[in-house]
């Protein structure tokens, strides 16, 4: 038997459509990101996303998916907002033709890394603070 176990995570599920759609993230459909919560992994990542190639859809009569996996020991313990960086961060690996394949840390001039999450963490903040005023009006 396996060290590891896999698990459905329907609270990160919630988070990621709020921040796919608080960042109007209009090229990801969210209803095809699979959100899982992983024990005992040895990766030393605190979350990944996993990819649906192209041949496994056109095999399976599938569109494209995607699995983001939180791996429990290390993603629990950080903040919520480090939390949600991280999500974003995983995010960002979605190609905008969300075609099943995945966007590596350095691309087209382009970069994954704490600068590029930051610019887009403080845009989530600021359309959550946007939100929550709105709320007690």
């Amino acid at each position: 038997m396996p060290d590891y176990d896999y698990e459905p995570a329907p609270d990160i599920q919630e988070r990621l459509d709020k921040i796919i759609d608080a960042l109007a993230l209009d090229h990801i459909t969210a209803r095809n990101i699979i959100c899982m919560r992983s024990r005992g992994s040895k990766a030393r990542a605190y979350a990944r996303i996993w990819s649906l190639p192209k041949i496994w859809q056109r095999a399976l009569g599938l569109e494209a998916h995607y699995i983001l996996e939180v791996i429990s020991h290390y993603f629990d313990k950080q903040s919520k907002e480090d939390q949600d960086r991280t999500l974003i961060h995983e995010l960002m690996h979605v190609p905008k033709t969300f075609s099943g394949a995945l966007v590596p840390h350095r691309c087209f001039g382009k970069r994954i890394d704490k600068r590029s999450v930051e610019k887009l963490y403080s845009q989530y903040r600021d359309k959550q603070s946007e939100t929550n005023v709105s709320d007690t009006l």
